[in-house]
């Protein structure tokens, strides 16, 4: 017989859990008005609150980057993918760790500078697991050593989802795994294993969960993507279409304010000539992240088994949007080969089968522009394609507002998740850590609108990745693709970007464009930052 819950007192501070998956579109969930199987998740949303306009960094490090620490990407060394997290900052388990809460974590870090050995032949052998199990990035910045008690999971930003590159226990590389090892599973079960141990003890715990999936490459389980077989037979064009009705009729989008935008990537699913090998990618997409929401549901139990579920405030979102990317050949963090020695299949070579592992695909452009419905673009872009997540909020003992309920009011940034934590678990921010003074907060606790009350809010929210560039101030929002003009859309009539007035409000623009460069100035934007070369 196991061992009977601990006993929870009434002034129990709260457990505080992040869920976040990599690189999954808006309209993915079946809460947000997706087809893909996500029961667990869909009940974390109707027994808690979802939210139609959170947004996030538009990708991988940027968005883990402000998160951790609750400031714009830019103050802490992540403007640009590749880099350390700045030590002149405080993560959420630095800071709570100083009042009692044990810390763990599972799952992708990708905030530790990455690099190529010198050798090329080396380094493809490195990433292939074939040699030197060590060296991963620099220790000091492990997760480890930036506030978790325990992690287990991988500090590059791309894997193999069967025999991962850069798995770690802590410090430790994980040299070996078995023959049926699946990273989604992994990561699920660490933080199953983390919820038994944490709860042991009398004192509460964080635990961020950090899903690689979906992100590239679409590596799956057969029997997930067999469930998905036919489903997208009818194409990207008919998929957009059928989410934003859904999404219509769930009550998240309507079309008087938010019509249902295009694909930006141009292309018609009628001209594709093979249709059943572009549906594949999409199958494998959705049983990746069905393999997600599974774990979840082991999550969810587990907390319920050790009597910590009501207490326990639930964060989900994503990362960035869905990925329009192809990757066409090996390279710095892509191997060409499996540990085993079998080649590597790129989208220059040619493959028949997505999920496999001697395969590197992604689901290319026409298909994340319609997982990101109603939304334009995808990851990278400031447009909302690229930074708008989806946003649950669980917590049957704290939340104040209404079950199920959709919050269309509230405008949030990844940046806000940092302070809540902080707010929840009555602990002040520090103005110094490690003998350096920080920046203050961007972000802003969400703990008001948790509880029902009024919420100041922010002036603006600024964004910046890749040369994307967008503000946000009140309902406006003015925002560019790399080396095109601004646009401006009034948000409150046009959530989904599709009627540009930047011609019609030509001091409205130039206004939001000087602001765009004093938060720019204060955030400290590089414009010729650059990442590790690959």
């Amino acid at each position: 017989m196991g061992k009977k819950p601990k006993e929870k007192v009434d002034d129990q501070k709260p457990n505080i859990m992040v869920i976040m998956t990599d690189d999954m579109g808006y309209s993915d969930l079946g809460c947000y008005g997706g087809e893909i199987s996500t029961p667990n998740i869909d009940k974390l949303a109707s027994e808690g609150v979802r939210f139609t306009q959170f947004y996030n960094a538009s990708r991988c490090c940027p968005t883990r980057a402000s998160l951790m620490t609750g400031l714009y990407q830019h103050r802490v060394g992540l403007q640009v993918n590749g880099h350390s997290l700045s030590q002149e900052s405080i993560t959420i388990p630095e800071a709570l760790k100083k009042e009692g809460y044990q810390t763990g974590m599972s799952g992708k870090w990708h905030l530790s500078q990455t690099y190529e050995k010198e050798n090329l032949q080396e380094h493809m052998k490195w990433i292939a697991n074939q040699a030197d199990f060590s060296d991963f990035a620099p220790l000091e910045t492990y997760p480890s050593n930036r506030g978790f008690d325990e992690m287990y999971g991988i500090i590059w930003g791309v894997a193999n989802y069967f025999d991962p590159f850069s798995l770690v226990h802590n410090e430790e590389p994980i040299e070996e795994v078995s023959e049926d090892f699946y990273v989604t599973d992994f990561i699920s079960d660490k933080a199953v294993d983390l919820i038994d141990q944490f709860s042991e003890n009398e004192n509460p715990f964080f635990l961020y969960v950090a899903h690689q999936a979906p992100h590239w490459p679409l590596h799956a389980l057969e029997k997930d993507v067999a469930k998905y077989k036919g489903v997208y037979d009818d194409g990207w064009d008919a998929l957009r279409q059928s989410r934003y009705q859904r999404m219509v009729e769930l009550g998240l989008v309507g079309p008087e304010t938010a019509p249902n935008s295009w694909n930006e990537s141009g292309r018609s699913w009628d001209e594709v000539e093979d249709k059943a090998w572009e549906a594949s990618h999409m199958e494998a997409h959705a049983a990746m992240l069905d393999r997600v929401d599974q774990g979840v549901g082991r999550i969810i139990e587990k907390l319920k088994e050790k009597g910590e579920f009501d207490n326990t405030l639930i964060m989900v979102l994503s990362d960035n949007g869905g990925s329009p990317e192809r990757v066409k050949r090996p390279g710095f963090d892509r191997p060409a080969e499996t540990r085993d020695g079998r080649k590597i299949s790129y989208q220059n070579d040619g493959y028949e089968t997505p999920w496999e592992e001697t395969t590197f695909a992604g689901i290319g452009a026409a298909w994340a522009g319609a997982v990101n419905t109603p939304f334009r673009y995808w990851k990278v872009a400031s447009h909302h394609g690229g930074i708008a997540t989806p946003f649950i909020v669980h917590w049957p003992k704290g939340l104040k507002l209404k079950p199920g309920s959709i919050n269309k009011k509230i405008v949030g940034h990844v940046m806000d998740i940092m302070p809540t934590c902080l707010d929840v678990a009555g602990v002040e921010y520090q103005d110094s850590v490690r003998g350096i003074d920080i920046p203050e907060l961007d972000g802003k606790s969400l703990l008001p609108v948790i509880k029902g009350q009024e919420w100041e809010g922010h002036d603006a929210i600024f964004w910046e990745h890749a040369k994307r560039k967008a503000i946000r101030r009140g309902d406006w929002k003015l925002v560019a693709w790399r080396g095109f003009e601004w646009e401006l859309y009034n948000l409150k009539e046009d959530l989904t970007e599709t009627n540009n007035l930047a011609g019609q409000y030509l001091e409205r623009v130039k206004e939001m464009a000087e602001l765009w460069h004093e938060y720019a100035d204060e955030v400290g934007y590089d414009p010729d930052a650059k990442g590790p070369t690959h």
